[in-house]
């Protein structure tokens, strides 16, 4: 289907272009519209009916979307952001230059403008940031028959009707009703009397890393966002939790490998962002490792004196490195999901110290075959490898497991406390261990 879809708009068959959109979910519209220019997807969002045309808009990645409201009038710019929810219109202009953002509003509802601005004033990150004001809600007095007709007149309209919610007439909220239970309950009872009171909550200056923990927590899939008097003013939804998750796991992978995190696509990045990105990182672990050539140097007439201990430095620096990132890795991934805290410590050193024990005897001895049988180097040469390889390897994966934590107590983010550290760290003790073993077995 995708082939036709393109060859259509290639061919400029828009007549049979418009039949085949409407039998495509708007994630497949995207992803087809990823692959054409700019000027054919404005033409292909004129075929579509509105509240597709802004389905489809959202999928999109964002600097498209930039680029799709930069070709548009200022009519059809503020008419297309009319079409968005609150949440989506802001996350578009909040990344636009201010001067277009007051020429495009300007052109909008004033419920529109009323929405954005309502959401440009909390802080970025915060649950407030990231709620839409498109929800449904029912008084208190109103009975479900009512709940029913306002559900038809406005439901189109919400980000959601599978959740609604029931506020007295402060707009403090009381509690939450399923669309399942307004359609099998009684039209004349009373909307409080099927409500959930027990409604989970979140304030709207609470972190939205919070928020996807209570998501997971409750298995939830939308969660009404109330101010410091507990009145509504929003929601989250489920969708806007998955984009939390995937923005939260890309800053962590980009940390652990010492890049400061972006929120534009690569291809998207400039050569100089990049760069901007990355040499902060590389200058400070560079200075960093000049550590371990001071300890070469220091040891240099010792490592004269027995060349054959310098081919296996690159050894020891690569495992134990391996075996902090692998300790590291893991930790970070738990403290993320909350499987541990840092109450935690002492049972994650008494669990990884007897990991430690395992994985670094099990390397040193299957060393130990292959310098004695492939190297054929002497018992006292092979003693000082293989003892080091297993001290490091147990000292490498202690650092690894609580470095995370500790940064994590510290308030620093554990991410960053990964790879690049923990293997100069690692490398810088390995030499050290490694020179006084062989000073201490070998007597050089």
């Amino acid at each position: 289907m995708k082939e036709k879809i393109l060859a259509l708009i290639e061919n400029g068959e828009y007549q049979n272009l418009k039949k085949d959109l409407e039998e495509l979910n708007e994630q497949d519209i995207a992803d087809i519209l990823e692959e054409v220019s700019s000027n054919e997807v404005i033409k292909i969002f004129r075929l579509l009916p509105k509240n597709k045309a802004a389905d489809v808009f959202v999928y999109l990645p964002l600097d498209d979307q930039h680029e799709i409201i930069s070709l548009m009038s200022l009519k059809d710019a503020g008419s297309f952001v009319d079409m968005l929810a609150s949440d989506d219109a802001t996350d578009l202009l909040d990344e636009m230059p201010a001067n277009v953002v007051t020429k495009i509003l300007a052109n909008t509802t004033k419920e529109t403008r009323k929405g954005i601005n309502e959401l440009l004033k909390y802080p970025d990150s915060s649950a407030g940031s990231i709620m839409t004001l498109e929800y449904l809600d029912f008084k208190n007095n109103m009975t479900i028959g009512k709940c029913l007709e306002k559900i038809r007149k406005e439901g189109s309209d919400k980000e959601t009707i599978t959740n609604c919610y029931v506020l007295d007439e402060n707009r403090t909220l009381l509690g939450s009703v399923e669309i399942k239970d307004l359609l099998l309950a009684d039209i004349d009872r009373n909307i409080t009397t099927i409500m959930d009171e027990d409604v989970i909550s979140i304030d709207t200056l609470v972190d939205q890393e919070i928020a996807a923990e209570m998501f997971k927590k409750y298995d939830l899939l939308a969660m009404p966002v109330v101010d410091s008097e507990k009145k509504m003013v929003g929601i989250i939804t489920i969708d806007d939790i998955v984009d939390i998750l995937e923005k939260e796991t890309n800053e962590d992978i980009a940390k652990m490998a010492a890049i400061t995190p972006s929120d534009k696509p690569y291809l998207s990045s400039s050569i100089f962002e990049i760069f901007r990105k990355r040499i902060p990182w590389l200058l400070l672990l560079m200075i960093s490792a000049t550590f371990t050539s001071l300890i070469i140097q220091k040891y240099e007439a010792a490592l004269a004196t027995m060349v054959i201990l310098t081919s296996y430095i690159p050894m020891f620096m690569d495992s134990a490195g391996n075996a902090g990132s692998q300790s590291s890795v893991t930790i970070i991934r738990s403290l993320a999901i909350n499987e541990i805290e840092f109450r935690d410590f002492l049972k994650v050193i008494w669990k990884e110290l007897r990991v430690s024990i395992l994985c670094g005897l099990t390397l040193a001895l299957a060393n130990l075959v292959k310098l004695l049988v492939i190297d054929k180097i002497s018992i006292k040469v092979a003693s000082v490898v293989c003892l080091t390889l297993f001290i490091t390897i147990i000292f490498a994966k202690m650092i690894g497991s609580t470095l995370p934590l500790i940064a994590k107590k510290l308030g620093f983010d554990p991410a960053v406390m990964a790879s690049p550290f923990i293997t100069t760290i690692v490398d810088a003790v390995s030499l050290i261990v490694y020179f006084n073993i062989a000073t201490l077995i070998l007597g050089i």
